[in-house]
């Protein structure tokens, strides 16, 4: 009798392993905030993105996602407001997209990316600072700290043009 709950133990395990190895595997579950990051400059041995500016990642905690992604430059040309919608496409890594430069040279710019996981209103900015020799000066995601975690805050169109108006009068100084 002793060896028939040793078997009955041994064919539940291995019932459990070969259910376990037949089901399908599950996504991560999304724990904690958006996130998004620049990397620049883009890696010019990419075959496929060779001419990109920048990629944007987009992440949900720490776990790469895919995203609605949007992005706009904000520029001042000759003292006149500019907005330049652009286009990024897609890569082969998870949650990684490209940006081509779409803006003109001349005047100051800031780059606007906006991600947004799901439907949800969970998303999070970035505000790159383009310099005056057209590189990335800065890159910022406004946030603040709620119960141990970063999590971006929203970014008003106000205070895009409140940075954009402030960098245009220190770069005419």
């Amino acid at each position: 009798m002793r060896r028939r709950p040793a078997a009955i133990l041994a064919v539940a395990a291995l019932a459990a392993v070969v259910t376990a190895a037949a089901s399908p595997a599950r996504a991560p579950s999304l724990v904690g905030p958006p996130w998004i990051s620049i990397e620049y400059p883009a890696n010019p041995f990419d075959r496929f993105h060779r001419d990109a500016f920048l990629y944007v990642h987009t992440f949900h905690h720490a776990t790469a996602v895919e995203a609605t992604v949007t992005a706009h430059a904000e520029g001042i040309v000759g003292g006149a407001r500019r907005s330049v919608p652009l286009a990024l496409e897609k890569t082969s890594r998870p949650g990684t997209y490209s940006l081509r430069r779409q803006w003109p040279r001349e005047g100051t710019w800031m780059l606007v990316v906006r991600m947004r996981v799901g439907g949800g209103g969970d998303g999070a900015t970035a505000l790159v600072d383009i310099g005056p020799a057209g590189d990335v000066t800065a890159v910022r995601v406004p946030s603040r700290t709620a119960d141990g975690w970063v999590v971006p805050t929203a970014v008003s169109e106000r205070q895009v043009e409140e940075a954009l108006r402030a960098r245009a009068v220190n770069r005419s100084r």
